[in-house]
């Protein structure tokens, strides 16, 4: 499956309110490139996804892989999932706001060197082919996912790259 060779080192730090995700990607070649997109999933649990509120993305241009890939510009101030969401952002803010709108309650997601946003849940079309989630979970889940998605890193020979993002209850 790999036809390269590669080095992957994930770090995980656990704080109070914090999650902190270190991603380092290693190109030990001498002579050969390495091409590679890299995502950080994040499944965060909700009482009601459609009560949820995401800040960060206005003005971003996504392409909406549930609308056979069709490009908009995201014109929300808070973006809310209420129906089947799988939209790569590109060129995203440094910082995102989830916000739970009945509680008051937020989360911070705060990333380093990962150009894109993607946001996405399942929505009853697609839960089925998720072995990890029941029939109705999708209602409770959200993903707000930190990545290199519209453009693959390009690591030269003998380069590394080195990506993260922290999750912080607010």
């Amino acid at each position: 499956m790999w036809n390269h060779a590669f080095r992957v080192t994930y770090r995980l730090i656990l704080r109070e309110k914090e999650l902190h995700c270190h991603v380092q990607v290693v190109n030990p070649s001498r002579d050969r490139e390495l091409c590679f997109q890299l995502l950080l999933h994040t499944y965060l649990k909700v009482p009601d996804v459609t009560r949820c509120q995401v800040t960060g993305l206005r003005g971003c241009t996504f392409t909406d892989t549930t609308r056979e890939h069709a490009v908009y510009q995201e014109a929300s101030e808070g973006v809310q999932v209420t129906e089947w969401t799988d939209r790569v952002y590109r060129n995203t803010p440094p910082e995102h706001i989830v916000t739970n709108v009945v509680s008051g309650r937020k989360m911070r997601v705060l990333k380093y060197n990962l150009a894109d946003t993607v946001l996405w849940n399942p929505w009853s079309q697609d839960v089925q082919r998720l072995a990890d989630l029941g029939a109705e979970e999708y209602r409770s889940m959200l993903c707000v996912e930190p990545g290199q998605v519209s453009a693959p890193v390009m690591l030269l020979p003998g380069t590394a790259y080195e990506g993260s993002m922290m999750l912080q209850v607010m």
